[in-house]
């Protein structure tokens, strides 16, 4: 048989990959997983009903139906209407060029193109990994342990080189930490991806109306909890267990059909920036809910959003801080307004308003805020005047410390956005954010494996990034992620080897 293979030599990203003194690292590999090899680990965690359970999770992960059980690929323009029944992901893998396709589900021509690629470790994303969260209750555990398992199994000739993550459950944070023991104490993987939310139902609709009775009401009258903050479950035993174990925690948390990403027709309406919204969200909520307060170790991976929102929102964190902390929030307080000044400044320059009819002190300063800002029926107090109280924010370096040191943003190979992470002039007290290096090969943005190191080169040939910055995001801020996380991530693997050789 001809070997069809390329010249390992002849890639773009092999070129770059030479100019380099230091290794390089992909945070996000996408890979796919051999149905008939998975759906053997299944059946022997839950035999022929928890295949099919794999098999109806898989099939409705990003679907949303109609009453019938029809999806968007079955339903007439005017069922789509009706129902309105969100566009889903299509055409989303890599196909035409086969040699990758081949690439994503073999593990062993994965490790040999690894050089090809310009990689030195890569850690694996499979397509499947958290499909077990849209399965039930009595499925999501068992699902979870056999898709690990497989993938430990299947890689692990390869640790020196590939990790694979381990999918764990969140609905409840026991479910949590009985799979992330599993996951590291039994399987040995050592990075967790988990979905940056579960949805909920809201207590009062569902005591209204029944899900089992109203099943339409329920897929709509949701809300999701992001762990950190306003949850109905206390998740610090869960991010304790993670931090006890050394286990970096990353998600590729999306938005689509929330609202303003709910197109019935158009998928790349739906798709542009919601990984940003999505990963936002779940961020917000455990800096505001003081997780990265009350863990400090805690180093989280937030993926295929890019690192632009992670500079805009520190950004955006700080300015609010200094105008709406628990003291300068009372500039805005009713009870300080002087009536009395105000009642002058009217009576001297409001005739055209008032028109000759007498002033009411006593309602000059609710008729003055206007209507969108009527009183409430009680001022907020104590603690409800400080959003940033369980946060602990005591100042921007505080910030600094709780919003950029625990958080990684994945950057793809061509984000120009990325020069905002390592704009010091812009981001406060001159911090760069942590952009790390994210192929996201195996998904449709990749066409080529071979192209996304180049890609991101590129961008240092263009201007958008200094040499420096290529080298944080491809491998300083990588391996601070995983080994701030756990020190010895990378004992055995070629990372060491070539940091050992230099």
């Amino acid at each position: 048989m001809t070997n069809r293979l390329p010249n390992k030599t002849s890639s773009r990203s092999v070129a770059v990959k030479a100019r380099l003194d230091y290794p390089v690292i992909d945070t996000d590999v996408h890979v796919n997983d051999y149905t008939p090899a998975l759906e053997d680990y299944v059946q022997h965690y839950g035999g022929s009903a928890l295949v099919d359970a794999l098999r109806k999770a898989l099939g409705g992960r990003f679907a949303t139906r109609s009453a019938e059980g029809r999806d968007w690929y079955q339903q007439s323009p005017e069922e789509r209407q009706h129902h309105r029944t969100l566009r889903s992901p299509w055409w989303a893998r890599v196909t035409r060029n086969t040699l990758d396709l081949a690439t994503y589900t073999l593990p062993d021509l994965l490790a040999e193109r690894l050089e090809e690629q310009g990689a030195d470790y890569s850690v694996l994303f499979p397509n499947d990994v958290l499909a077990p969260a849209a399965a039930g209750d009595e499925f999501r555990q068992p699902l979870h342990r056999a898709i690990n398992h497989f993938h430990a199994d299947l890689y692990r000739k390869h640790a020196h080189r590939l990790t694979p993550v381990a999918g764990i459950p969140l609905n409840t944070p026991q479910e949590g930490i009985e799979e992330l023991e599993f996951a590291v104490k039994t399987l040995g993987l050592k990075v967790i991806n988990i979905a940056g939310g579960v949805r909920r139902p809201i207590a009062a609709i569902a005591a209204k109306y029944p899900k089992a009775e109203h099943p339409e009401v329920a897929r709509h009258a949701s809300y999701t909890d992001f762990y950190g903050l306003d949850s109905p479950y206390d998740y610090d035993p869960f991010w304790a267990k993670v931090v006890e174990l050394g286990v970096p925690v990353t998600t590729h948390y999306g938005s689509q059909g929330w609202t303003g990403r709910q197109s019935i027709s158009n998928y790349m309406f739906n798709h542009i920036g919601h990984f940003a919204d999505g990963s936002q969200a779940f961020a917000k909520a455990l800096f505001f809910g003081g997780v990265t307060r009350r863990f400090p170790g805690l180093r989280v991976g937030l993926l295929e959003g890019g690192a632009d929102w992670g500079s805009h929102v520190y950004t955006h964190l700080v300015d609010r801080f200094e105008k709406r902390n628990r003291h300068a929030v009372q500039n805005y307080n009713p009870a300080h307004a002087d009536v009395e000044l105000l009642a002058a400044l009217f009576e001297q320059y409001g005739a055209d308003l008032t028109k000759g009819r007498p002033l009411n002190k006593e309602t000059l300063l609710r008729d003055s805020l206007g209507i969108s800002a009527l009183p409430h029926s009680r001022d907020p107090q104590g603690d409800e005047l400080d959003d940033f109280l369980a946060a602990g924010i005591e100042s921007v370096e505080d910030i600094r410390e709780r919003w950029v040191k625990p958080f990684f943003f994945g950057a793809e190979a061509d984000d120009r956005t990325v020069a905002a992470a390592f704009n010091t002039r812009v981001n406060p007290l001159g911090a760069r954010i942590n952009a790390i290096w994210s192929s996201d090969i195996g998904h449709w943005d990749v066409p080529d494996l071979t192209e996304p190191l180049a890609e991101s080169w590129d961008l240092v040939e263009q201007g958008v990034i200094s040499a420096e910055d290529f080298r944080a995001l491809v491998f300083d801020n990588p391996y601070r992620f995983y080994t701030e996380a756990r020190p010895d991530f990378f004992a055995g693997t070629d990372i060491a080897s070539k940091l050992a050789a230099r």
